[in-house]
């Protein structure tokens, strides 16, 4: 298998574990199918640490930080839907790492949970793939 293939099986992989933790219960809502999920997911994701960078170098303050976080979650949940989910979804202020993350304390009462993790614990929305293996 080629590194663009693996890399797009991975973003799949990513997208499907994405839609079994936001999975409507209910069926009230729907979502897209697993390779758009993980990619508007990422594409937030990059919107979020953008606004990180922007935020550790002094460049909004923290009224700045606190509208467009809420905008960046806003758009999130129109894609993840966390809130009726329940899960606790926020954007990391520290720029050096990823910036959609779900909270430690979620993650680790969901051991099935399949996702990138950092070394605290939080569940990472958006990781990098490179089609390594």
């Amino acid at each position: 298998m080629q590194r663009a293939e693996r890399m797009k099986a991975q973003i799949r992989e990513h997208g499907g574990n994405l839609a079994r933790i936001f999975a409507s219960p209910t069926q009230e809502y729907w979502l897209p199918d697993d390779e758009t999920l993980a990619r508007k997911v990422h594409r937030l994701e990059v919107a979020a640490h953008r606004l990180s960078t922007a935020w550790c170098n002094g460049q909004i303050d923290g009224e700045g930080w606190d509208r467009e976080t809420e905008k960046i979650l806003a758009r999130l949940d129109r894609v993840i839907f966390f809130k009726a989910c329940r899960v606790p979804v926020f954007v990391n202020g520290d720029a050096r790492g990823y910036a959609l993350k779900i909270r430690d304390e979620w993650m680790r009462a969901h051991p099935d949970v399949r996702l990138h993790k950092d070394w605290g614990g939080y569940g990472i929305l958006a990781p990098e793939f490179d089609g390594r293996a």
